[in-house]
């Protein structure tokens, strides 16, 4: 239930969740099964639950200040986007379905995390999972086929294709394919190499957006066990200091509406804040690297040094193409219309229109099926990390070897369609149609940092990304980038466009590609979600791909 401060006065809950987002709210449904156990949910921002921006398929709640945290820049050279309200980033993202390739899960246990593996990995989203299949005439019209899936059918988050496919989708996968990608045969199946069409999360019946707050929260609000309390600022985690030197967690501190308050836990303390505040909140409690908090002020509890390192960001460059004016398929573009916006809005109630579109069309391929250059570029890597690798922290000389097997042969390229102009710099011309073809590296060598740099709970912590510190990320970017340029020259994509408009004809060599990556003028990112838990025996630290959570910095 919704619970006003007055209510939690002189209350102590099993579990106090910090975070009402993406994983926040999974977690809390989870442990309230339990009706012996309480658990509280302190989320910052509101429950937005009734917010048309968020229901419809569009993504209209990035950069508003009551969904969207809007951190601004520091050394970053954008401002990342991150959910604000109930549902966190799953309330604003744009909803694509997909899952990692099983060796990625696997090697989280192979690096020293027993459990953390595939097969449980995915019994836990198959819990989670409610796929809903498209009719039979759908999928034998878009070549579907769910034999091999591992997907749950039963889980409380909704999941099916929306009700419009745009046929300029099916022409850019048939694109892929006739360049060589193969059909992905199993996709959510820990083997997404190849070409697919991806669900997304929305209910196909209303064409509205499921995330973590139709699935976990309104389901359970009832529960007199579970409680959950908005616009709660979590501005530290209250420690006391055990006879073998770790830390207890006994509770939060938080502000409410300008006022500061205290609430106690009896077991938990879960930290689900998302990538950029949970390092924030670590430290303003005291726990992380011991020169950083005193620079900020903050007293130290636990010196943590790996507090905050070790950021690792997807990057996406999105590529557009002009559509020829006698393509006659509707984009994304039309509905600068705002006559035409108007009308896919009452188009969507009938679940047909723009509005019931979603972003389907991926490919994960090796660098291997991109660029004839990937032997190179992997020697060049294996020079450049070795030449260091005796001064790095082993944990990061284990990634480091595993991320040299994976360079040349796992699928860390991944590539994704958009019937719409989405890229910058370049401008969209008006009254033109485009398809966007976004270039993403998963697999990035670079590491970044997330620090205080203050005592003060309400100045955002600095973002460091350190983009294409190291070299290989650039050059995997260049050369999908390449390779997607490529695909003008296949069919049917070379019959459907005019000409490229971002990154255009002015750039065109490798220096310049990397130019522009460099000035990052069309860049988009994606961040890991950490996830901490403090408890009665140690500090743990979890870290999970959400797949799912996506923002853009430009265009």
């Amino acid at each position: 239930m919704l619970a006003t401060i007055e209510e939690l006065a002189g209350k102590s809950f099993d579990y106090i969740v910090v975070g009402g987002g993406t994983s926040g709210l999974t977690l809390a449904a989870r442990i309230s099964e339990n009706p012996k156990l309480s658990v509280l949910v302190l989320e910052s921002g509101g429950a937005n639950i009734d917010d048309p921006a968020i229901r419809e398929q569009n993504c209209k709640t990035m950069g508003k200040v009551n969904s969207d945290y809007r951190f601004h820049p520091s050394l970053a050279s954008h401002i990342p986007n991150r959910g604000k309200g109930l549902g966190g980033s799953s309330a604003i993202n744009f909803m694509c379905w997909t899952k990692p390739p099983s060796q990625e899960i696997d090697d989280f246990e192979r690096l020293g995390n027993p459990g953390w593996n595939w097969k449980r990995y995915n019994e836990a989203l198959q819990r989670t999972e409610g796929f809903v299949p498209p009719p039979l005439e759908a999928q034998k019209r878009n070549n579907m086929n769910f034999d091999a899936w591992e997907i749950g059918r039963e889980g409380p988050l909704t999941i099916a294709y929306p009700a419009t496919i745009n046929p300029v989708e099916t022409k850019v996968q048939q694109t892929f394919i006739n360049a060589g990608i193969p059909i992905a045969s199993r996709p959510l199946s820990g083997d997404p190499k190849g070409v697919f069409l991806a669900p997304v999360t929305c209910n196909p019946v209303t064409h509205t957006r499921t995330y973590s707050t139709t699935a976990f929260y309104l389901p359970n609000k009832e529960r007199p066990n579970l409680t959950v309390l908005l616009n709660a600022n979590c501005e530290r985690i209250v420690t006391e200091e055990l006879s073998d030197g770790g830390l207890k967690a006994t509770g939060v501190e938080f502000s409410h509406h300008g006022k500061k308050y205290f609430v106690q836990s009896a077991k938990e303390v879960v930290l689900s804040a998302g990538a950029l505040k949970s390092p924030q909140v670590l430290e303003l409690s005291g726990i992380g690297n011991k020169e950083i908090l005193e620079r900020a002020h903050i007293p130290l509890k636990l010196d943590l040094p790996g507090v905050g390192k070790n950021v690792q960001e997807h990057i996406y460059a999105a590529l557009s193409f002009e559509l020829r004016d006698d393509v006659e398929y509707d984009t994304l573009d039309l509905l600068k219309d705002p006559k035409v916006a108007a009308k896919h809005l009452e188009l969507h109630a009938s679940g047909s229109g723009i509005f019931t579109m979603g972003i389907i069309g991926f490919a994960f391929a090796s660098l291997q099926m991109l660029s004839s250059k990937t032997e190179e570029i992997y020697e060049r890597t294996k020079e450049a990390i070795s030449k260091k690798m005796a001064s790095l922290p082993l944990g990061l000389q284990e990634q480091y070897k595993i991320q040299l097997e994976r360079l040349r042969t796992a699928p860390g390229c991944e590539i994704i369609s958009i019937p719409g102009g989405l890229s910058s710099p370049n401008p969209h011309e008006d009254g033109k149609r485009y398809i966007s073809i976004f270039s993403a590296a998963n697999h990035m060598f670079s590491r970044g940092t997330i620090h205080s740099t203050s005592n003060n709970p309400d100045i955002d912590p600095e973002f460091d990304p350190h983009y294409f510190e190291e070299d290989v990320d650039l050059q995997m970017l260049v050369e999908m980038v390449k390779f997607i340029r490529n695909l003008t020259h296949v069919s049917p994509l070379k019959d459907l466009i005019t000409k490229e408009l971002n990154p255009g004809p002015a750039v065109q060599s490798d220096d310049e590609l990397r130019g522009e990556f460099n000035s990052r003028s069309w860049l988009y990112s994606v961040f890991f979600i950490f996830t901490y838990r403090m408890d009665n025996q140690d500090l743990q630290f979890d870290m999970a791909h959400h797949w799912i959570v996506f923002h853009a910095s430009g265009g």
